[in-house]
């Protein structure tokens, strides 16, 4: 599957580098907030600041993740905003931009682990694990569904935004006593809606190391959604 065609999008918050087609858009990416009007904000909205804007004070400044109206002091940082698409860093209040760093890493790390993809044995719930095939799963350039790409079984795409729960399979513990993940149990629904199983087993004979990173990576999907 091809990676999405785009197009440089200008807004009031900065340019941004969005799909051309809205299908494509990634599920976890989040649309521009609205601003708060500047009439309506007589003071900086951090709560802990409240400094009132008047003739000395009159510049106010909008955090591009939240929308809400700030002093200088408050919004002053630009950092990146990935899952806005936005090319360079842009303002942000104090408390998004502690959450757009920590969601900087899954976007700039674990997401292209995932689009990288592992190998694994996938079962549907009525098939153990041990009768499974063989497939190489990842996530699409678009990052809308989990597809499995097989020899010879085929298993219809997950989509990303149909999951509802995703299990860690565990395969006993390592020297230190920590619980070794050997698999993943995604609960999902299908395409007729119907909810079903798919289990993902860490293939035997391999270097388990790289699907174990994928397993970890594909947890951080739930958190992002």
């Amino acid at each position: 599957m091809a990676a999405p065609e785009k197009k440089l999008d200008k807004s009031k918050s900065g340019l941004r580098m969005i799909p051309v087609n809205g299908n494509d858009s990634s599920p976890f990416t989040l649309s521009e907030p609205p601003w708060v009007p500047d009439d309506e904000c007589p003071e900086c909205q951090n709560s802990n600041c409240r400094a009132r804007f008047d003739f000395i004070r009159r510049r106010k400044h909008h955090c591009r993740r939240c929308g809400k109206c700030f002093c200088n002091k408050c919004c002053e940082d630009k950092s990146p905003l990935p899952r806005m698409c936005f090319i360079d860093p842009v303002r942000q209040c104090l408390t998004c931009r502690e959450i757009s760093r920590r969601e900087t890493d899954f976007f700039d790390k674990h997401l292209k682990i995932l689009m990288n993809g592992g190998c694994f044995t996938v079962s549907d719930s009525d098939v153990s694990p041990e009768e499974g095939s063989s497939f190489f799963c990842k996530i699409s350039p678009n990052h809308r569904q989990l597809l499995f790409e097989g020899e010879c079984d085929k298993h219809e795409p997950v989509q990303i935004e149909k999951i509802d729960s995703l299990q860690i399979l565990t395969s006993g513990k390592d020297d230190e006593g920590n619980t070794i993940a050997g698999g993943l149990a995604i609960c999902y629904k299908d395409s007729t809606g119907s909810s079903n199983v798919v289990q993902m087993v860490v293939e035997q004979g391999t270097n388990k190391k790289p699907g174990q990173i994928w397993i970890a990576a594909m947890q951080k999907v739930s958190r992002q959604k």
